[in-house]
């Protein structure tokens, strides 16, 4: 009976717990459709965004902002389209990601 309990309440944790971004997360999204972890391809490429805004005051919600919201000018004439159906908490999930060198 405690296993099961204890079974339970780990289940329950996790399933309440955020996600943890990694690519896996950015494809799920279609985030890869323009960007990959290394190179450029619509959009930037996460390593470069990261070397970019490394240091800056809350650039986690920044990124954030821009997944969900989009942006324009920040990379050039192509703007980011939002992403409104991305979760909050998986935004900012992939936010951190991004700002650790996406690995």
């Amino acid at each position: 009976m405690i296993r099961r309990a204890l079974f339970l309440s780990a289940l329950l944790a996790t399933a309440s717990a955020p996600a943890l971004a990694d690519l896996a997360m950015a494809k799920k999204y279609n985030c890869t459709a323009c960007h990959a972890v290394d190179k450029k391809l619509v959009g930037p490429a996460y390593q470069e965004v990261a070397k970019k805004y490394a240091g800056q005051k809350d650039i986690e919600k920044t990124l954030t902002d821009h997944i969900k919201k989009g942006s324009t000018g920040r990379w050039g004439p192509v703007p980011m389209p939002p992403n409104a159906a991305v979760p909050d908490a998986d935004a900012a999930s992939l936010a951190k990601w991004i700002m650790g060198g996406a690995k």
